[in-house]
């Protein structure tokens, strides 16, 4: 959640598919099965790809990382689907492969498109180790996801200045571009505590909440502080997709005291913390 850069490759790269028992679902690599049906924390995953081909030559290209992001997303259309009019969104772009191997193939198969169906393949083929959670999980991938992908990627194309209501309160490649822009290039954010800072954390500790994730929670909020508030907007989503569960957001955030960790109440549904200690403000 720190080094951006090696989180760029995670959505980017090739993903291992591989499970050690029951427990274990490091296949979804930093994808959480929330992420795959309710597609909630894609929003930082596009901003950090756009982040990192925008800014790929120093100057921002934000045309380029505009096709990248297409491309990510890309879902082939229906074998009957009719050609789309010049006024239609586009939801298959297999024209990119050439631009954007990685991202998009000759079918029109995106990064994210791929992923899905092959965990859900996964799955399948390696049921007798999957936990009854998992399995029933990777249903409704292999019937929804297709039709729910591809409404959404429509959605994420909707133009700010849209004057339907529709377009009002969704994603749109048009924040995640002008949010690419204003956080600049990707970079490693990763912060080390001194043995001091490390026991003054432990002694806040209540039971049942993990150090490891503490320390990670707080050296985020101290990297991602905007310099015009003492809040930061914590993924939350993004933080389940990377713990492997949804411990992180059910159980260890709640347990976070306000002496560690505050909450901004009037947050309107998003996630607002301010790192209570004292010494991190001389960071």
């Amino acid at each position: 959640m720190l080094n951006e850069i090696e989180e760029f490759k995670a959505y980017t790269g090739k993903p291992v598919y591989k499970c050690s028992g029951k427990r274990d679902l490091s296949f979804l690599e930093r994808f959480s099965f929330e992420m795959m049906k309710e597609f909630t924390g894609l929003s930082r995953v596009l901003t950090i790809i756009a982040r990192g081909y925008m800014f790929r030559n120093g100057t921002p290209d934000i045309d380029y990382a505009r096709r990248a992001l297409c491309a990510w997303c890309s879902i082939p259309d229906k074998k009957t689907a009719a050609p789309k009019e010049a006024w239609q969104f586009r939801t298959d772009f297999s024209d990119l492969h050439g631009e954007f191997p990685e991202l998009v193939d000759t079918k029109g198969q995106g990064w994210f498109y791929r992923h899905v169906h092959k965990i859900e393949m996964f799955i399948t083929k390696n049921g007798d180790i999957m936990s009854k959670s998992t399995l029933a999980k990777s249903e409704p991938l292999k019937k929804d996801f297709d039709a729910a992908w591809r409404s959404k990627v429509k959605q994420y194309q909707v133009s700010l200045y849209s004057p339907e209501t529709k377009g009002a309160w969704v994603l749109r490649f048009d924040d995640i571009l002008a949010d690419a822009l204003e956080l600049g290039p990707l970079a490693d954010k990763t912060i080390t505590f001194t043995d001091d800072e490390k026991e003054r954390i432990k002694a806040l500790l209540p039971d049942g909440l993990p150090y490891a994730v503490t320390e990670t929670v707080i050296a985020y909020c101290i990297a991602n502080k905007p310099e015009n508030s003492d809040y930061v907007i914590l993924p939350v989503s993004n933080f389940d997709a990377y713990y492997g569960s949804t411990s992180f957001s059910h159980k260890w955030l709640n347990l976070f005291p306000d002496t560690m960790l505050e909450r901004d109440k009037q947050s309107f549904g998003v996630c607002r913390v301010k790192c209570s200690l004292a010494w991190h403000s001389t960071r």
